[in-house]
């Protein structure tokens, strides 16, 4: 017989640990909020931390250039004050609300989770890449073919076949192309979805005979315990042909399911959640969606939109888990309030509001 599970008590969940999660976690601390963050991944991130950890992010206010992961971490390092609980690989599987009115989150691992808030920041919902029409491309999966880069090093050196004709699979195609032994782009056709830049470039390399490009479909992946050794490849003409490669890199998109978040109870707009541009708050009080989710006249799928989101979230979640409390809006640059709870030295920052 197993041991119940603890249940853990917060005031706000949020579900998702993406940017917009984690911003949330900040915005809802300043608000004297404490959160609880559940994510299906391993670690935070999410997409951006799982799909393009090394790739060059440029529309951070402030920022001209961080990878995912770089900010991932520093996200991680600004809510640090506010010490959030993490419950990663695990999906949030039912939400239901108690008489005293509180929420209980289980997840599929069968934590319970209580909170006053659910803050759904689930980007996309789940997703999960979708695979090469290979019989028995499983077997090789996270050893020698890969949905993502997480690490640059682990490819250099390496004869790499990379499959897509999108943005992903030709900016890995570039970015890997130096340190790569050989990279073949493998296109099903000779058009790309990609930014024309992007293609350019790599058709300047393929002219160069710096890599190599082939229109052609998947056939075969032959290899052994795990280790590709090479692929087949089959054309329009039904000729074959086979490519030694020790690693292949496929960009085939994602499959985004919403998951259990549609059996929540809550109004859903073609796979989206509508929300209210005043407070995003759903069409149940007390949960909010905020980021990819969500859907409003004139949203924008920005990190940027998520983090304002984020912020007029956390000011209606105040009224609720503080409802003996005035709201008073501060500026972080001279608030004392703040400042004490970012453990901020008041002398280190100038007043300027």
């Amino acid at each position: 017989m197993t041991e119940p599970q603890e249940t853990y008590q917060t005031d706000a969940v949020i579900i998702g640990a993406g940017p917009t999660g984690l911003f949330s976690v900040f915005e809802l601390g300043l608000n004297d909020i404490k959160c609880a963050v559940v994510d299906i991944l391993d670690k935070p991130g999410g997409q951006c931390g799982e799909l393009y950890p090394e790739k060059p992010i440029y529309d951070i206010p402030a920022v001209p250039m961080c990878t995912g992961a770089e900010l991932t971490e520093r996200l991680l390092e600004q809510i640090k004050p506010f010490a959030p609980t993490f419950h990663l690989g695990q999906m949030a599987e039912s939400l239901i609300k108690l008489p005293e009115g509180k929420w209980r989150l289980t997840t599929d691992t069968g934590a319970v989770i209580e909170s006053r808030l659910v803050v759904i920041a689930a980007g996309g919902g789940s997703f999960t890449p979708k695979r090469p029409p290979i019989k028995d491309i499983e077997q090789y999966e996270g050893k020698s073919v890969f949905y993502s880069v997480r690490k640059k090093d682990k490819f250099r050196g390496k004869n790499i076949v990379i499959a897509g004709g999108g943005d992903s699979a030709l900016d890995w195609a570039l970015n890997l192309q130096s340190i790569a032994k050989r990279i073949t782009l493998v296109h099903r056709r000779d058009e790309f979805r990609a930014a024309p830049d992007s293609v350019g470039k790599m058709r300047a390399l393929v002219a160069e005979g710096k890599m190599d490009l082939k229109i052609a479909n998947f056939a075969e992946v032959k290899g052994e315990q795990g280790q590709v050794r090479s692929v087949t490849l089959v054309d329009d003409a039904k000729n074959a042909v086979d490519i030694p490669c020790d690693a292949i890199l496929a960009f085939y998109g994602l499959t985004m399911k919403l998951g259990p978040v549609a059996n929540f109870g809550i109004a859903l707009q073609d796979n989206l959640i509508p929300v209210n541009t005043a407070d995003f708050e759903t069409s149940v009080p007390t949960v909010f969606a905020v980021g990819d989710i969500n859907t409003y006249p004139g949203k924008m799928k920005l990190i940027l939109s998520g983090f304002h989101e984020a912020a007029l979230m956390a000011k209606k979640a105040f009224t609720y888990i503080h409802p003996d409390r005035r709201y008073r809006f501060q500026y972080t640059t001279s608030s004392s309030d703040i400042k004490g709870k970012l453990g901020v030295d008041k002398n280190v920052t100038q007043d300027h509001k």
